[in-house]
């Protein structure tokens, strides 16, 4: 399988996973943007959330309570 670069994680971090946590965290950033487009919240929009002091735990409530589903 081939595998892209995990965007906005830096080498060093990147060296630190093994591959199973590599594909692990590309599968979690994937289901949160599948998330996100159920409600109409893009990538780009997320990541300013986070920027400005959002948690991800915060995000992901959002998004589950913008879907009616538990996050």
């Amino acid at each position: 399988m081939t595998t892209k670069p995990l965007s906005g994680v830096t080498p060093e971090l990147s060296d630190l996973l093994t591959p199973a946590q590599k594909e692990n965290l590309r599968s979690a950033v994937e289901k949160i943007v599948t998330l996100g487009a159920k409600v109409g919240v893009s990538p780009d929009e997320m990541i300013e959330m986070l920027k400005s002091g959002l948690t991800v735990r915060e995000l992901l409530q959002y998004l589950g309570a913008s879907t009616g589903e538990v996050a």
